[in-house]
C-alpha cells in the first residue's frame, strides 16, 4: 500500500493518481467520493505539497477513471475528434478532419476489458464469447460498437463514433445553389432520402436538412441510436432498444416507425433504414406524412432505390412492380453525400425520382456538387412559403 508522502518528498503524479483512485473505489459511496471537491481533498491529503494545477490534473484523471471512460476521456472531450478506435491492447486511434491519427494513448488488455464493461453497463448489455457483438450509446449520443474475442482476434475492439455537439448548416456540406435547392425542397415538403457510404456524413446532412423544418411542426424521429438534434419546439425522439442479455425486450426500428404513425406526426424522420422497416417508412410517406426524411447506405441515387427495393422485399412478399410503385410515389429526391480524399463531407449529387415505376432511367440529376442543373419537375407537396 502507498503511504502519504512526507514533507519534502513530493510524490510523482502517477503514484498519487493510483493511490487516490484506490481510495475512491474503496469508499463506502463512490458518488460521494467523486462529488465536486471530494477528490481534490483526497489528493491534498495524499500529497499535500502538490501544486494546485497538479492537484486539479490528478483529480480530473481520477474522476474520469472512476466515472467515465478513463484514458479515453481526453479524446472524447476533444471537439476535433469524430471517432475513437480501440483495436485491442496498444495504441488508440482517432479520426480528425476525416483522417486517421495514431495517438499517444496506450491501453493494456485489463483496461480494454474495463472500458467494454463500463460502456455496456448502463444499457444492461454484455459482450462475451456467446455474444461477441454489442452496441451502446454514450450519454452525449455517441454511438459505440464493441467486438470481443473470438471474433476480435487481437483483443476487444471498441469503436466510438462521436456525434458533433454543433449543428452543421447546409452551406458547409453543399454549394450555395445546391444548399438553396435543398432548403426549398424541405420547405415544399418534398420527401428526401439521403444516401452515402459508411461515415460519409448521412446523419449530419439529415440533421442539417431537418433543421430547416418549421419549428412548430410535430416531428417524430426514429433512430437506432439517438443522434439527431433538431431545433424545433415539438420534437419527439424515439430510440430502438437491443435485446437484453436474456434475448428479451428488443424494440426494432420497424416497431418504432409503426408507433410513430400513431403519434400524430407532421413529419417522420428515420435516422437510417437497414431492413424491413423500409416498407413502413414508404407507407408513412404515402399516407399523408409529407416531408418525411430518411437515410440509407448506397453509392449513388440509383443504387439507393435498388437498396430500398431489396430492403422492402426482405420483409414483405410483394411483387417487384408494387414495390417500385411505392418508392416512385413516396420518394421525391435522393441526395448523395460522400467523404472526399481530404476528409471533408460534401453533397455530390441531387437526383429526382421518376414518378413512373416503369421508367428505364429511374432518377434524373438535379444538381452536381457545385451547381443546380435544373429545378424539380415533380410538383411540390406544399407551396413554398
Amino acid at each position: 500500500m502507498i503511504a502519504v508522502a512526507p514533507a519534502g518528498a513530493p510524490w510523482a503524479d502517477v503514484d498519487v493518481e493510483v493511490e487516490v483512485h484506490r481510495r475512491v473505489l474503496a469508499a463506502p459511496s463512490i458518488p460521494a467520493a467523486v462529488a465536486p471537491g471530494a477528490i481534490e481533498a483526497l489528493v491534498r491529503e495524499v500529497a499535500p505539497h502538490l501544486p494546485p494545477d497538479a492537484v486539479a490534473g490528478v483529480a480530473r484523471r481520477v474522476r474520469a477513471r472512476a466515472t467515465g471512460l478513463g484514458v479515453l476521456e481526453p479524446l472524447l472531450a476533444d471537439p476535433t475528434v469524430t471517432e475513437v478506435m480501440v483495436n485491442g491492447p496498444g495504441a488508440v486511434w482517432v479520426e480528425r478532419a476525416g483522417r486517421l491519427v495514431r495517438t499517444e494513448v496506450l491501453v493494456d488488455r485489463p483496461t480494454v476489458d474495463r472500458l467494454v464493461a463500463r460502456v455496456l453497463m448502463p444499457t444492461g448489455g454484455r459482450a462475451d464469447r456467446s455474444r461477441p457483438l454489442a452496441d451502446a450509446r454514450l450519454p452525449d449520443g455517441s454511438r459505440v460498437h464493441v467486438v470481443v474475442p473470438p471474433l476480435a482476434v487481437d483483443g476487444p475492439c471498441i469503436t466510438i463514433r462521436r456525434f458533433g455537439a454543433r449543428s452543421v448548416d447546409l452551406d458547409v456540406v453543399a454549394g450555395v445553389e445546391v444548399a438553396d435547392l435543398l432548403r426549398r425542397a424541405v420547405a415544399e415538403r418534398r420527401q428526401i432520402v439521403v444516401s452515402g457510404g459508411a461515415g460519409a456524413g448521412k446523419t449530419t446532412l439529415l440533421n442539417a436538412l431537418a433543421g430547416h423544418i418549421d419549428p412548430d411542426e410535430r416531428i417524430v424521429t426514429v433512430e437506432d441510436a439517438a443522434e439527431l438534434r433538431l431545433p424545433g419546439r415539438h420534437v419527439v425522439r424515439l430510440e430502438a432498444r437491443p435485446p437484453s442479455a436474456e434475448s428479451a425486450g428488443e424494440v426494432t426500428i420497424r416497431d418504432l416507425v409503426r408507433a410513430a404513425l400513431r403519434m400524430r406526426p407532421d413529419r417522420i424522420v428515420v435516422g437510417e433504414v437497414r431492413g424491413a422497416e423500409a416498407l413502413d417508412m414508404l407507407q408513412a410517406m404515402n399516407t399523408g406524412h409529407d416531408g418525411s426524411l430518411s437515410t440509407c447506405h448506397a453509392s449513388s441515387p440509383t443504387d439507393a432505390l435498388r437498396r430500398l427495393e431489396t430492403m422492402v422485399l426482405t420483409g414483405a412478399d410483394l411483387p417487384l412492380r408494387a414495390v417500385r410503385e411505392q418508392i416512385a410515389s413516396a420518394v421525391d429526391l435522393v441526395v448523395q453525400i460522400a467523404r472526399r480524399p481530404d476528409g471533408s463531407r460534401r453533397v455530390v449529387a441531387v437526383a429526382e425520382v421518376d414518378p413512373d415505376p416503369d421508367a428505364l432511367v429511374r432518377t434524373a440529376p438535379l444538381a452536381a456538387a457545385h451547381e443546380v442543373v435544373r429545378p424539380p419537375s415533380r410538383p411540390p407537396r406544399a407551396p413554398f412559403p
